[in-house]
């Protein structure tokens, strides 16, 4: 809703204007009047719209032509004054004002207008008969009053429906000539109706009828209420009301209704509750509400947002099947004015056999585009009406910041849930097929993709230590000197090269020595196409004397060729590496189990070495009140017990790691 309303008064001279703007303010008939009023502010809190309210008199005397046009331009709403005791005043409504008034506004933002017979009392007839047809004529003009400023007779009326014509304006709702709803006012509450629809059967029933008016007007509707509005509808359309609830039809049929009566303020409340302004395009402010990321830090979608998407899911998902078919996703981006989703996606997230989006694949979408690009993550939320559903102030609610990265380096511990890998080597290495590998597709599988609809990002669930993640794939072009550090910023890297290509494997230490080997983002090296015949590398190192050189994972070996889905392993591993980056990649106890063994590390943890300080500290003070300290086997006893409560603390420490 606007911030003000600046209401201009026009007409001929002698007309009445100064005496009605005086009327308002002293609430009697001034018994001098100057020439022109100057220009007054009626306070927010004394307007029934609680709108400050700017109004402005013209005087043909005091002002040029070229301050009347100024004070058109800036006018939010035009009130031409005629008086009903003169025919040549309403003559000029038509003949000068309002030809004047179209010449110096856009044709596409006309400001309203409104005609105020002045002088009521000088006759006993009506103006109205010679009035409708102007107002027929002419689509600008909002409405029509008499008034009289000498007995006061319609003063505020008259301020409130300029006031009125601002605030909600008949214009961009309703076409007078056809008497029916614009299109783009039926496209905005066809939207309203699909997300109060929560069930998505095509009917708003009593529950949803009260969760819209609640949400709208605070208040819910009476059961009597609520029947009287269906009776309306039924009395009006035949198919207003299915199975006791009000369909599209009738919901559009009702605010038809309420426009036709005047009430415009009603179907604006709703319009602007659920994000429209004035020409019923949603507002900035309410698709992309502030949200302040600082450097270093990621977003993620909090856990009320998952389950409002999951709702989302479900209400789509009509035949149960745990997968969007495109018709029903095409339902679902119904509430959306454009397509949001490309051919792309689905070789970017989980389908099923058929190519349809999963209910998993779905999620991981969201994710992918509230980590990328939260800004968009916040547009789309604001089409499905998520602050509106979930009662929130606005989709920001939706998002958690996660903390800085340097943070959770030096705690070695991180709360969050998405961790992007940057997948790099050279052309032909076998990149893609690792990221398509990710979403269960085999080479056979990936032989179908077309190149139009290949994706560069991969993203799918993973488990660590028990805990559900999210890993992002991004594949890297392989002109990494045209891309800037943040381009390459990555919680983990995977260098991949292909073991039948001699040449392959050097790509991946150029990119390793120029980006990532003086980092503390961890690396892991993949030799691709590992069912082929490995070929030796034309580096002067093989590539596990690389690895070995700077401290590396051993070389991984991957194949996507299988007969049913590439195994997940791998994945597993690159999460676990994000999420520890501290922890040792080289097994130091060949225990030959753990994902990545960071056995060394724990063992010269401070949490290990605090647990050792305070086994012997417990085990020293309750000997030193039973045993002679001199007596040597003391305090061999002490060294045993001491080493013995060390190794069951481990124990039970990784059992405890196990769990999580």
């Amino acid at each position: 809703m606007r911030k003000d309303v600046r209401i201009l008064l026009v007409g001929e001279p002698k007309v009445g204007k100064t005496s009605l703007i005086m009327s308002l303010v002293s609430e009697e008939f001034p018994d001098e009047v100057p020439l022109r009023a100057e220009e007054i502010t009626i306070p927010a809190d004394v307007t029934p719209e609680r709108v400050p309210t700017h109004i402005v008199d013209y005087s043909e005397a005091e002002q040029s032509d070229e301050q009347l046009y100024q004070e058109i331009t800036k006018a939010n709403v035009i009130c031409i004054i005629y008086s009903v005791n003169n025919k040549k005043s309403i003559e000029k409504v038509t003949s000068h004002w309002i030809p004047l008034i179209n010449e110096r506004t856009d044709k596409d933002s006309r400001v309203p207008l409104i005609l105020v017979g002045n002088k009521s009392d000088l006759v006993e007839h009506s103006s109205m008969e010679t009035i409708l047809p102007i107002m027929n004529q002419y689509s600008d003009i909002e409405t029509c009053v008499e008034c009289s400023a000498k007995n006061l007779k319609n003063i505020s009326e008259l301020f409130y429906y300029a006031q009125k014509a601002v605030l909600h304006p008949t214009g961009p709702l309703y076409s007078p000539e056809e008497k029916e709803m614009k299109p783009s006012c039926i496209k905005a509450l066809t939207r309203i109706f699909k997300i109060s629809d929560l069930d998505n059967d095509g009917i708003l029933n009593d529950n949803e009828l009260n969760f819209f008016q609640r949400t709208c007007f605070n208040i819910p509707l009476a059961p009597q209420a609520l029947e009287d509005v269906k009776n309306v509808v039924r009395k009006n359309m035949s198919d207003g009301v299915k199975d006791n609830g009000l369909t599209r039809k009738g919901f559009l049929f009702l605010h038809t209704l309420f426009i036709q009566r005047g009430r415009h303020e009603t179907t604006w409340t709703v319009l602007r509750r659920f994000g429209y302004d004035d020409d019923l395009e949603l507002t900035q402010e309410y698709l992309f509400p502030l949200l302040k990321i600082p450097p270093d830090c990621t977003t993620e979608l909090n856990h009320n947002a998952y389950l409002f998407l999951q709702s989302v899911f479900d209400k789509h998902d009509k035949d149960r099947d745990c997968s969007l078919s495109p018709d029903e996703l095409k339902d679902l981006f119904k509430v959306f004015p454009y397509m949001p989703w490309g051919p792309d996606v689905n070789y970017t997230v989980c389908t099923n056999e058929q190519g349809w989006i999963t209910y998993q694949g779905y999620l991981s979408q969201w994710t992918l585009t509230t980590y990328l690009d939260v800004q968009r993550c916040l547009e789309y939320l604001g089409y499905l009406g998520y602050s509106i559903i979930q009662e929130q102030e606005s989709q920001a609610a939706a998002i958690t910041i996660t903390r800085n990265k340097r943070i959770d380096l030096q705690k070695k511990q991180t709360q969050r849930s998405v961790f992007r890998c940057n997948v790099l080597g050279a052309r032909g290495s076998g990149k893609s097929g690792f990221l398509q590998a990710f979403l269960g597709r085999n080479l056979a599988r990936q032989k179908r993709i077309r190149e139009d609809h290949k994706s560069y990002y991969a993203i799918s669930t993973t488990y660590v230590y028990g805990q559900e993640k999210y890993l992002l794939l991004h594949e890297v072009l392989p002109d990494f000197e045209f891309l800037s550090e943040a381009d390459m910023a990555c919680d983990v890297v995977c260098l991949v090269y292909d073991i039948s290509n001699p040449c392959s494997f050097e790509y991946c230490t150029k990119v390793y020595k120029k980006h990532y080997m003086d980092s503390k983002t961890p690396c892991m090296i993949i030799a691709a196409k590992s069912d082929l015949h490995e070929a030796r590398q034309y580096y002067s190192l093989s590539p596990l004397d690389f690895c070995r050189k700077h401290k590396l994972h051993p070389p991984q070996l991957f194949t996507c060729n299988t007969a049913e889905a590439p195994s997940k392993d791998i994945y597993t591993k690159l999460t676990t590496m994000a999420m520890y980056p501290h922890a040792k990649l080289r097994c130091m106890c060949s225990c030959n189990r753990c994902t990545f063994c960071i056995c060394h590390n724990l063992l010269n943890s401070e949490l290990v070495r605090s647990v050792k300080a305070k086994i012997y500290s417990a085990v020293l003070n309750r000997h030193m009140t039973q045993a002679d300290l001199k007596n040597s086997t003391f305090w061999l006893r002490a060294s045993v017990g001491a080493t013995v409560f060390a190794v069951l603390g481990f124990a039970m420490y990784k059992a405890l790691l196990k769990q999580r």
